[in-house]
């Protein structure tokens, strides 16, 4: 079976789980290239995702997406997806037990996916994969996690409100194609725990370092 049809199936299992919250929003899976090497994942659908069914699709997406052309890429060529896929009522932030209901669909959906990249898009996304790490301190670094290379951005709705988080935004964003390269020439991420104030992942120990 394809990536493409794994999706699917992965998608419809979620579509008839009862368990799920949030179950009065629709679901919004996510969309772009099933063999994509940057992968977005941001916290949840808001008003406008939960309408179309379509992720980060407002303002935010909007500036999202326009920072991915800027770099020379097809929005078509990423794929880009949230934690928790329904919307919590009044654009609330996802809580603890809602994101942990969402993780091991999550989880599949990037196994199946296979980034060469994971860019988490503001501090409940980067938590997911590094539980001790800060947004505002962290962001910009590129860090190993298990098989996986984390590059942690701050959410695009933030950079919306303040010129001074709207350019760490863009630098950071500028920061993909290099480290896409980085990680693809498969060049060693020096361990510095102690200068990244990460002592753990769910995934497998933190290895990271300030990247740029």
């Amino acid at each position: 079976m394809d990536k493409s049809a794994l999706l699917e199936k992965l998608k419809q299992e979620m579509v008839t789980d009862q368990g799920l919250p949030l179950t009065e929003s629709n679901l919004v899976f996510g969309e772009g290239d099933p063999d994509c090497r940057v992968l977005f994942i941001g916290e949840a659908p808001g008003f406008n995702e939960d309408r179309e069914k379509r992720p980060f699709v407002g303002r935010a997406g909007q500036l999202l997406r326009r920072n991915i052309r800027d770099l020379g890429w097809r929005e078509e060529d990423v794929y880009i997806t949230n934690i928790v896929k329904r919307r919590p009522p009044e654009n609330r932030d996802p809580s603890p037990e809602e994101i942990e209901k969402y993780k091991p669909y999550l989880a599949r959906q990037i196994e199946i996916l296979s980034p060469e990249i994971i860019v988490p898009l503001g501090r409940f996304s980067m938590n997911y994969f590094l539980p001790e790490a800060r947004i505002t301190r962290d962001q910009g670094k590129l860090f190993r996690a298990g098989e996986y290379f984390i590059l942690p951005m701050l959410h695009p709705a933030a950079a919306l409100r303040g010129n001074e988080v709207m350019r760490l935004f863009t630098e950071t964003f500028k920061k993909l194609p290099a480290a896409l390269e980085k990680v693809s020439r498969g060049d060693s991420v020096e361990v510095k725990k102690e200068e990244l104030g990460v002592v753990k992942n769910r995934l497998e120990d933190v290895q990271g370092k300030l990247f740029g």
